[in-house]
């Protein structure tokens, strides 16, 4: 039987370090320091080359760039048709602007409000490193002059940046509310989604520096295979294993939760130190 309805065929996770941005944009993936990072993307680059969405869904945290301590919102989904790279300081990263999905995008805010999750609705906003950089690893990186990456991305900023910040518990349950609002839309788009940031950092402070490689990959195991559970570990956990900036993992549980109740596939894991003080992860789960 035809399938009429989208559907979320699987989820990546990778951390969004902004240095791995500058190493793309001044031609030093090949360097001693940054080539093991790089190499552990190739496969991964083949995998989306070979199961290309119709739209990403892309769960990533704003740098005080299109948000700010003025205006901080918990979840904001994107909804515009376009996104520019934003200008983080350095000038924007010389990638092409991302294209959006509004009309998914304003069903699955729809579908998540309903559900009794409050989202901020984004209309407009630059995307920063958190969101290209993810985009950059996966897919390469298409000259600047080139219409759009692969395919259309909806935009999902989280705050892991000033507390309070949501939970563990709440951000698995939200990824299952988004599943549902994906599985309602009735086309059938192939969805992919993306939870980005961490692993293991701090960037201040008497800890900076940490990186916790047990924690990590602690995380990536029961990310896998008990998920549920996982999402019960509380903030402080996060803050004492992974410093201060390891609450980004959180974002991880969105896309965990968007995926089926049954067990995935593993199709890569990649776990890699250093990167610019960073640890950085990745793996990318298929539905069965």
């Amino acid at each position: 039987m035809e399938r009429t309805s989208a559907r979320i065929t699987a989820s990546v996770y990778t951390s969004h370090v902004p240095a791995i941005g500058a190493a793309i944009d001044q031609g030093k993936t090949h360097e001693p320091y940054w080539q093991p990072l790089f190499a552990g993307y190739e496969s991964s680059k083949q995998w989306l080359r070979d199961n290309r969405p119709d739209v990403i869904f892309l769960v990533y945290n704003d740098h005080a760039t299109a948000f700010s301590l003025d205006l901080i919102p918990t979840f904001a989904i994107g909804t515009a048709a376009r996104y520019q790279p934003a200008d983080e300081g350095w000038g924007p990263r010389p990638v092409p602007a991302v294209q959006g999905h509004p009309e998914l995008a304003a069903h699955i805010a729809h579908s998540v409000i309903q559900d009794d999750f409050d989202l901020t609705i984004v209309n407009r906003m630059d995307v920063d490193h958190g969101l290209t950089v993810p985009l950059s690893l996966m897919c390469g990186q298409p000259p600047k002059e080139a219409f759009a990456w692969p395919c259309p991305v909806i935009p999902f900023a989280v705050n892991v940046v000033q507390y309070p910040v949501p939970s563990g518990r709440r951000c698995f349950n939200l990824g299952r509310a988004i599943r549902k609002a994906v599985e309602s839309y009735d086309e059938p788009l192939n969805v992919q989604i993306w939870g980005t940031g961490g692993m293991s950092h701090q960037l201040q402070g008497p800890r900076a520096g940490l990186i916790n490689r047990e924690w990590d990959n602690r995380f990536l195991d029961r990310l896998i295979s008990e998920p549920e559970a996982l999402a019960q570990v509380p903030h402080i956990d996060y803050v004492r294993e992974a410093g201060s900036e390891g609450i980004e993992l959180v974002m991880w549980l969105i896309a965990r939760g968007a995926m089926s109740d049954n067990a995935p596939v593993v199709k890569h894991r990649f776990y890699h130190v250093p990167a610019s003080n960073t640890a950085v992860g990745h793996l990318i789960l298929e539905n069965t």
